[in-house]
């Protein structure tokens, strides 16, 4: 199978291409988007599901995020058996370049409680939260997707801004934790280590993702990333602050620090699994690091919107790619964590090496230690993002 080359991921386009001061630019105009007309409720604002009598679908997703055959890139395997077997047309579109992007596409239609003419979004965490929170997101039958009831990854259950896996189904996932380079520094365990060790001061960068970088603070300061208080994020970003005005911290990034870790520009980093693994397929003394204190887990969810008149199609493929023979196809061409139990042993069919690399399974320790960021409110991630940029200079 194709192993893609990964040049920016999930996270990075959204850090990569706004850049954090565009970002907090972002949120500003977004501020109002919790104020009356722009929120909906499940009463208020009802969709007709027409998949008894129309079999179709649209689909929008991220780029290079759905299998394709190596011979033909117009085919996607997995999704062709989808068509296949069940009769639906899907109109698969690679139009989610961006979270805040593609928000702004759509904000106008969801919350005026028009249609987007798709079916099924695939975003990250944090903007599928807010979407939730907005009350734009239908909920699913799980009657209809018996697959993710069965084979979601436990690490994903429960996550605090869908605990019942009833609005957002993750499609890939990814972790964020510490990552070092072996030629140019010794080994590298906890987040202190990497904020105050004199060794590495002025070679250590952080990533400009806020959920990420305090997530990894907060569980090194024995607090819960995914439940958490004002005063302890205070305590870890203070710090964090500490880290930058010593210079210990040369700078925040998107996917950037990934090339100034593999020549040794950089000694240490916050990092994300994938981009540091496919650098230690270059070079085995990268190495990505699970400190002790925890992970943050990613993932970019799908979801079905308001007024997508096909809910009942959405979750016929939701379920289907919840088939771990289906869910290993997916895995073995976009190499993100792959969020279905049983994918792994349906991997070992495909690719051996594919089923023992991490960046798609990690294994149940790594799992054990990695925690989804804190659902927040909208004053709640005005407030937290504000104060992060702040000390991260944007």
């Amino acid at each position: 199978m194709r192993t893609p080359p990964r040049p920016l991921t999930r996270r990075g386009l959204l850090t990569g291409t706004l850049g954090s001061a565009a970002l907090l630019a972002a949120g500003g105009s977004l501020a109002g988007c919790g104020t009356k007309g722009a929120q909906q409720t499940e009463a208020g604002c009802v969709s007709e599901d027409l998949s008894g009598t129309e079999k179709k679908l649209a689909f929008s997703n991220w780029p290079q995020y759905m299998d394709v055959d190596d011979k033909d890139a117009s085919k996607r395997p997995s999704l062709d058996g989808f068509i296949s077997r069940s009769g639906i047309q899907v109109t698969y579109t690679e139009d989610v370049n961006d979270n805040n992007e593609f928000f702004g596409k759509v904000q106008n239609q969801l919350a005026a409680c028009q249609s987007t003419d798709r079916d099924i979004i695939v975003l990250t965490d944090w903007m599928a939260a807010r979407m939730i929170r907005l009350g734009w997101i239908q909920k699913l039958d799980p009657a209809k997707i018996p697959n993710v009831q069965a084979n979601l990854l436990p690490s994903l259950l429960k996550r605090s801004f869908d605990s019942e896996n009833r609005i957002s189904i993750p499609w890939q996932s990814g972790l964020a934790g510490l990552a070092f380079n072996g030629t140019v520094t010794k080994e590298v365990r906890t987040v202190d280590e990497l904020l105050t060790r004199p060794d590495l001061k002025g070679k250590v960068t952080a990533l400009s993702e806020m959920r990420d970088t305090m997530g990894l603070l907060l569980g090194a300061g024995g607090h819960d990333p995914a439940n958490f208080t004002p005063a302890q994020f205070d305590d870890a970003l203070a710090k964090l602050k500490k880290a930058v005005d010593s210079g210990q911290i040369r700078k925040f990034t998107g996917n950037d620090y990934a090339p100034d870790l593999a020549k040794g520009d950089i000694a240490a980093c916050v990092g994300w699994s994938g981009d540091v693994i496919q650098l230690a397929s270059e070079n085995s003394k990268v190495r990505f690091v699970a400190p002790d204190s925890g992970v943050m887990l990613f993932s970019d969810n799908m979801m079905v919107p308001n007024k997508a008149s096909h809910k009942g199609n959405a979750e016929a493929l939701i379920n289907y790619y919840y088939e771990p023979a289906v869910a290993a196809k997916v895995a073995a061409f976009v190499n993100y964590i792959c969020p279905v139990k049983g994918a792994q042993a349906e991997m070992e069919k495909i690719d051996p090496e594919l089923a023992a690399n991490p960046l798609i399974f990690p294994d149940d320790a790594l799992l054990a230690k990695s925690k989804v960021f804190m659902a927040l409110d909208e004053k709640q991630e005005k407030e937290y993002e504000g104060k992060f940029q702040q000390v991260i200079g944007a």
